[in-house]
């Protein structure tokens, strides 16, 4: 039997499977983060805007592990949506993607206790060593 240099890397490495909620109003953008998230195991659900991905974490809080959002969206914002599930209570981890980060922006996540912001293009390396540390 013959095995790849991928497989033999990743053989030795136990990774996580986590479950991502990913909240972008750009229909290409989710269909990529799905398919980058979902080579390396983990279970995505994504939607068109915060409203949706609110709706969704509360209906049971400790669905996902993760909710990944982007700061523009239409409905609610990125920082509306982050206001919404910490006045949930959610449990899991809030990374943010924008490409617009200014002191102001970065201020305001934080004060909502965001683990991650990330700025605009994402690199997948970058996204996996986050979340290698989750």
């Amino acid at each position: 039997m013959t095995t790849s240099v991928t497989e033999s890397a990743n053989s030795g490495a136990t990774r996580k499977s986590l479950r991502v909620l990913y909240a972008d109003d750009m229909k290409e953008l989710r269909q990529l983060m799905e398919i980058v998230l979902g080579r390396d195991g983990h279970v995505v659900d994504s939607v068109a805007d915060g409203s949706l991905a609110l709706e969704r974490v509360s209906k049971d809080l400790r669905a996902y592990d993760v909710v990944i959002t982007d700061h523009h969206m239409p409905t609610i914002s990125g920082l509306e949506l982050v206001a919404g599930l910490r006045a949930l209570n959610y449990p899991g981890k809030i990374i943010v993607f924008s490409s617009e980060l200014s002191m102001t922006v970065d201020e305001a996540y934080r004060s909502h206790r965001v683990d991650h912001i990330l700025p605009k293009p994402i690199f997948p390396s970058d996204l996996r060593a986050i979340f290698a540390s989750l």
